[in-house]
Formats: structure tokens, C-alpha cells, sequence
């Protein structure tokens, strides 16, 4: 008998004043895909607000999230942009040393627009690796090597420059968790470039 194959499962930090576009396209395309997606909300509501105005009912707060919080179970965390989201993201110990655990275990740290600097860059995340970000805010990444490409993947890396690279971003995610053939479908099926 072959051995089962493991559903991959991603988590999606979400604060209040996220980018509405760098979250709810990673959690579509992933779920699509198959990925078993968890949606946490800093907020001991369960309720994050976007910097549009666009309220998420997640399916976890970070409080309970992170009490049963085991690296091994996650293959993958994303990281919206948006500010203050990315601020309120940062500004959470808990995320940040979830975040530290999961990269040290090898698990893909996915973030786009303001989060690669303003969430990884303080936690040492980026420190020598190559990067990209929304424009302008790599200036303040010392000691990492930005890219002004749409998506760049350094290792377990995969970081993204914001809301218009938002598709391109998911399906590449999904690529690295579940294959080519399955980025390609994902990508064909939703019209996105890649």
C-alpha cells in the first residue's frame, strides 16, 4: 500500500487595517487548490477589519490559535499587507514567534506588500535574503537584497509586491506546496499570468 498523502495546510495571519486583496485571494486560490487554509484574526473576536472597510469572519482568534499551536502541523503562513496591518502584525509577539518557529522548521513564510519589511525584516527573517516589497519600503530592509521582480522566492521565502501581484503571489504558493501541474490549474482556471 502507497503511503496517504498529507493535505498541506496554510495558515493567514490577519490584523485589523489588512490589504483586502493580498488576503482573500491566497485564501480562495489555496483553498481551490486544496489546501486546508486557517484563517486567524488577531482579535479576540475572530473578526478582522480591512483598510477598506471589508470585515473576515476567521476561523480562529490568535489567542486560541496559538494555544494550540503545533509547527509541525503547518506547511505554510501568509502574510497580507495593507497599514496598518502589517504594523498591527508586527506588533504582536505571538505572531512573531510563531513565525520564527515555522521558519526554522522549514515551513514557506509567504508575505507581500508592506509585510516582508514591516513583519519579517525585525524578526531577522530577511536578514542576507533576497526580497521584494511594496515600492519604497525596501529602504528600510538593511543587511537584505531587494528585487524589484513581481514575486521573488528565496528558499522558503516567497514574498510579493502588493495587491496587483496578489494572484500571481497565490499561485506561486501553491506551486511550491503542491506542484506545478496544480499552480497551473489554479492559475488557468481564475484568468491570472504567470
Amino acid at each position: 500500500m502507497g503511503e496517504e498523502k498529507k493535505t498541506k495546510k496554510a495558515v493567514v495571519f490577519l490584523a485589523d487595517g489588512f490589504e483586502e486583496v493580498e488576503a482573500i485571494t491566497p485564501i480562495d486560490f489555496l483553498r481551490r487548490a486544496g489546501v486546508e487554509v486557517v484563517v486567524v484574526s488577531l482579535n479576540d473576536n475572530g473578526i478582522s477589519t480591512g483598510s477598506h472597510r471589508i470585515s473576515i469572519v476567521a476561523d480562529v482568534s490568535l489567542a486560541n490559535f496559538a494555544e494550540g499551536f503545533d509547527a509541525d502541523e503547518w506547511d505554510a503562513a501568509l502574510l497580507p499587507g495593507g497599514m496598518p496591518g502589517a504594523s498591527n502584525l508586527a506588533a504582536s509577539e505571538t505572531i512573531g514567534s510563531i513565525l520564527k518557529t515555522l521558519a526554522e522548521k522549514g515551513a514557506f513564510i509567504a508575505a507581500i506588500c508592506a509585510a516582508p519589511v514591516v513583519v519579517l525584516h525585525p524578526l531577522g527573517l530577511l536578514t542576507k535574503r533576497r526580497f521584494t516589497c511594496y515600492p519604497g519600503l525596501e529602504k528600510t530592509a538593511v543587511g537584505a537584497r531587494w528585487s524589484e521582480d513581481d514575486i521573488v522566492i528565496d528558499g522558503n521565502l516567497i514574498t510579493s509586491r502588493g495587491a496587483g501581484t496578489a494572484g500571481v503571489w497565490a499561485a506561486t504558493i501553491i506551486e511550491r506546496l503542491l506542484g506545478e501541474d496544480a499552480a497551473s490549474n489554479i492559475a488557468a482556471s481564475v484568468l491570472v499570468r504567470r
